[in-house]
């Protein structure tokens, strides 16, 4: 359709026009996804190739002191004048192995069967009193006849072997990194003693790293805290979906071992209960972060534009008074507004009702929309205020001339910026609200909970739900499959969407 047809569309089939263009741009935009994904797939891996290639050149091309650097660490820039920055590099050669030697080949050892299982009520599964090398003391109690093993600590345990597994291939991958720029250190010092030039001393690099390379020298601690607080527990926790960690394995009495994928299983399709929680669940979440995010755009953005219209007097005051709301800390009043709206509630009881605000499922998933509304709303409003401000006047007095009215002045100028500049912050807040933990945990507890779900809630979403199965039933393998679907989702959706909008596609537009 070209431009003429569209405009020559009335208002009701402009809106068809751009929902259903929308909707059936979706297949096509995850076509080009998956097709990017792809080609950095490809890249990624003819990079590698790339690597090995020029690794074998520079081995082929070197001299000695290159091909020794190879096996010794730092040998080629020792042998090219660089000594400092060669001992480096064999320090750390020498930290490594010292590392996997005492620390990590332990570990790596063990990760196929996760640790020595046993039985402690089983006299014969302990064979002389022995869990693979550590002796084994235990308490008989004649009156249960049950054993209790006193010395847990000294046994093997599957979460310590699974973390410093993931630690050790971690570290193993760093090392590897240096490893290859000890290669290319050497070689390139090479080069430059062969053309005549003298390599860097190792003040002088270290210098470097105080000047145009400072930005280096400030992302090593960054980069150090993000391994080993956020990309050493996500690799756990993925590693973790892929075993049977639940109630009745609970280390070191009694170790998990690896189900493959089981739990994703369990999930989708082979656990009736499991897989139909799921389902009603995500069904739940996803109706939950679109009237969360759209009721608390619209309402906000309607509410700023009424603040903001010419003749309303005191502005300040009501911007005030409605962001006195979010001002207070969300659980107090999340937890005010579950005590008014309780079966015995204030407000059940002035108006002398037990309505079932959050008893009822229905009911209560309406309740939790409106309440998040009240909390929500204000944020949205200093927003939309702030772009209100920045739409130039030219705008509003050229449609005027034009003969636009109000309402095609919000339709043609007002809407499209306002929704141009927070498609960002609209994909975000979908996201935010597909993980929105605190107005349902606060609020209605995920209940209410009838028997067919599994350890879940009706107005439960993904995210409580996951939390329960981890703190209230120790369900720690299916929590963390839970945990990769909730990231690959909103991840995919989050860049088809964004990738989708306006924003995108034409970033000057509003420039």
């Amino acid at each position: 359709m070209d431009y003429l047809d569209y405009v020559q569309m009335t208002k009701g089939q402009q809106i068809s026009y751009k929902i259903t263009s929308f909707f059936t741009g979706i297949p096509g935009a995850i076509g080009t996804f998956f097709k990017l994904v792809g080609y950095f797939i490809k890249a990624f891996f003819q990079k590698i190739g790339d690597g090995f290639k020029n690794y074998g050149a520079r081995f082929s091309q070197g001299d000695g002191a290159t091909k020794l650097s190879y096996i010794i660490m730092g040998a080629g820039n020792m042998a090219h004048r660089q000594l400092g920055k060669g001992i480096l590099f064999l320090a750390a050669e020498i930290g490594y192995l010292y590392f996997m030697i005492t620390f990590g080949s332990v570990y790596l050892g063990k990760i196929y069967s996760t640790g020595v299982h046993f039985d402690p009520d089983d006299p014969s599964k302990i064979a002389d009193g022995v869990i693979g090398s550590v002796p084994v003391h235990y308490t008989v109690d004649p009156f249960f006849n049950t054993r209790t093993i006193d010395n847990l600590d000294t046994l093997d345990n599957s979460n310590k072997i699974l973390l410093f597994f993931v630690l050790t291939v971690i570290v193993t991958i760093a090392f590897i990194a240096l490893y290859i720029t000890n290669t290319k250190s050497a070689f390139a010092t090479q080069e430059m003693l062969r053309n005549g030039e003298t390599p860097m001393s190792f003040v002088e690099e270290a210098k470097m790293f105080l000047d145009e390379r400072f930005h280096v020298t400030l992302l090593v601690l960054p980069i150090l805290l993000l391994l080993v607080f956020n990309i050493l527990p996500i690799l756990f926790t993925i590693c973790m979906a892929f075993t049977n960690y639940d109630a009745n394995h609970q280390p070191p009495g009694n170790l998990y071992m690896w189900v493959g994928f089981k739990n994703f299983a369990d999930v989708f399709y082979s656990n009736p209960l499991k897989s139909a929680t799921f389902g009603k669940i995500l069904v739940w979440t996803l109706v939950w972060a679109v009237f969360a995010t759209f009721s608390n755009f619209i309402f906000g953005m309607i509410l700023a534009m009424l603040i903001n219209k010419k003749g309303i007097k005191a502005k300040g005051f009501w911007r005030t008074m409605f962001v006195i709301t979010a001002a207070v800390p969300q659980f107090v009043t999340l937890l005010l507004m579950k005590m008014m709206l309780a079966d015995k509630g204030s407000l059940n009881a002035m108006l002398g009702t037990q309505f079932p605000f959050l008893t009822d499922a229905n009911w209560a998933r309406v309740t939790v929309i409106v309440v998040n509304m009240w909390v929500g709303i204000p944020y949205t409003m200093l927003s939309v205020s702030g772009l209100l401000m920045n739409i130039p006047e030219d705008l509003y007095e050229s449609a005027r001339i034009d003969g636009a009215n109000a309402v095609q002045q919000f339709t043609k100028i007002t809407f499209p910026y306002i929704f141009f500049v927070m498609t960002p912050y609209l994909i975000s807040t979908f996201v935010g609200n597909i993980n929105n933990f605190n107005v349902i945990y606060f609020l209605t507890g995920g209940g209410p909970s009838p028997a067919d779900y599994y350890k879940a809630g009706q107005t439960d979403l993904l995210v409580t739900w996951l939390y329960k199965l981890t703190v209230n039933s120790s369900d720690f393998n299916l929590a963390a499959v839970i945990g990769i679907i909730i990231f690959v989702f909103c991840a995919l959706g989050s860049l088809i969407t964004f990738n989708l909008s306006k924003a995108a596609k034409n970033e000057e537009e509003f420039s």
